[in-house]
């Protein structure tokens, strides 16, 4: 059954990549048919509050079979969202699976880990960054694992848990900046998708600004507010010339951005089709160089086929609860909006126009759904078509987007349900409650409001 589940997913991601490249409507049907039958294999291996989503997808598509005219454009635009953000995780796992091998990745973390106090929380937020770019999340699970290799000596719990706290904020912060800029995000991607006449060139000049804004905040208030009545314990320093280790890392990002950037300039595709296609055969290729010469050529091929085939096999399938989440979030958003619509555009709306500043609601929306369950794919996937089109309200869709990554990124630092606090919990020994709103509250509310500025003064 998981070999299945495994192959099933691996066809999904083909088939999507295949109708993006061909823009082909056939294949693209297909993709979305093989989507749903994997949607039915994960459903038995997740818990009940996974269900539940699969649940509502149900009962929303039994209401749009009965209230809209065309529910079957509805229902298929639904479908075909579930079976591309398949594809795109996939893609991006493969990344993940890739650098969860490489040696020079691990000293990488382990440099940047080992700085001085005063440098440390800028070290880490920008490996958090850097990181973020390859692993996605995965950046908090693998400097999580440093954090508690490094601080495993550490005799003294007060110190322990100062460290471990500020740490894990700085690698957490510096890995929700990348959802405001970065094309191989969910959060760019998604918000791309519903605003019509977005494109990436152009937001991105806003979105950096927003990332530096998320940066600056998290290092302000560490500096402000770091104990200073604590001794720091001797630390082991690096040994000389140790910055080389970040150049793997670097260099991959480099050839990464030059792959989709030429490709997307040569074939003219979206950049999410080029990175569907990109990022496999990168992580392909990164995983054929960490097996060193020589060996036999058999033996090489044998290497390579076993880490595909457990990557089918076991990790494809272990990823059932993100899968179920992502999959039923992006078609429950399709659908939901398709209803509302006509309720938000004719009640709400009344067809006039929109002021700009109505793009700040949207920002804070996102996070204040994430603090009730909803995930960004869900709120973003639910908003964004149901605001008017951005001429109406007089503002570039390029702006629209900033709103929709800007709020995504508050509800990745401040949401007890991601993972980033999940996994910030986990490592930090408290609940993911604690983590988002406790230790991330202050942040959450001083970034939205700088972010909430710089978005009223690209608007009016």
């Amino acid at each position: 059954m998981l070999q299945t589940t495994g192959l099933l997913l691996l066809v999904t991601t083909v088939l999507k990549v295949a109708a993006e490249w061909s823009h082909n409507p056939l294949l693209a049907g297909v993709a979305a048919a093989v989507a749903v039958a994997c949607l039915a294999l994960l459903t038995p291996q997740v818990g009940w509050a996974r269900r539940l989503f699969v649940g509502i997808a149900l009962a929303l598509t039994a209401w749009a079979y009965a209230a809209l005219p065309d529910w079957g454009d509805t229902i298929g635009r639904a479908l075909g969202n579930m079976a591309f953000i398949t594809a795109f995780f996939i893609a991006l796992a493969t990344l993940r699976n890739a650098a969860a091998g490489s040696a020079a990745i691990v000293r990488c973390g382990l440099y940047l880990a080992n700085q001085p106090p005063g440098r440390r929380y800028l070290a880490l937020t920008l490996g958090g960054h850097l990181f973020a770019l390859v692993l996605n999340y995965g950046s908090i699970s693998l400097f999580g694992s440093l954090v508690e290799r490094s601080l495993k000596a550490e005799p003294d719990p007060l110190i322990r848990r100062i460290r471990t706290r500020r740490m894990l904020l700085a690698i957490q912060r510096g890995f929700v900046t990348t959802l405001t800029w970065w094309p191989l995000t969910f959060a760019m991607v998604m918000s791309l998708a519903v605003v019509p006449g977005s494109r990436w060139e152009g937001a991105l000049p806003y979105c950096l600004v927003a990332a530096f804004l998320l940066g600056a905040t998290g290092w302000a208030l560490d500096t402000l507010f770091k104990p200073r009545n604590v001794t720091p314990p001797p630390r082991q320093p690096n040994p000389r010339g140790a910055w080389r280790s970040l150049l793997p890392l670097l260099g991959l990002l480099l050839l990464l951005i030059a792959l989709v950037g030429g490709l997307q300039a040569t074939t003219g595709l979206r950049t999410v089709a080029v990175v569907m296609l990109v990022v496999p055969l990168l992580s392909l290729a990164w995983i054929a160089l960490q097996k060193k010469p020589p060996f036999p050529q058999d033996e090489f091929t044998a290497s390579i086929g076993g880490r595909v085939q457990n990557f089918v096999r076991r990790e494809l399938p272990a990823y059932a609860p993100e899968l179920v989440l992502l999959m039923c979030a992006g078609y429950i958003g399709i659908l939901a909006s398709a209803l509302l619509a006509p309720l938000v555009h004719e009640g709400l709306l009344g067809g006039g126009h929109l002021s700009p500043l109505v793009l700040i609601g949207v920002l804070w929306f996102v996070p204040i759904a994430g603090q009730l369950g909803m995930n960004p794919i869900l709120s973003v996937t639910l908003v964004g078509p149901l605001l008017p089109h951005a001429e109406q309200m007089g503002v570039s869709p390029d702006l629209v987007v900033l709103a929709l990554v800007s709020g995504w990124a508050l509800t990745g630092a401040s949401s007890p349900f991601t993972a980033t606090n999940m996994l910030v919990g986990k490592f930090g020994g408290v609940s993911p409650l604690r983590a988002g709103l406790i230790w991330n509250g202050p942040y959450t509310l001083l970034a939205g409001l700088l972010l909430s500025a710089w978005l009223a003064f690209l608007v009016t």
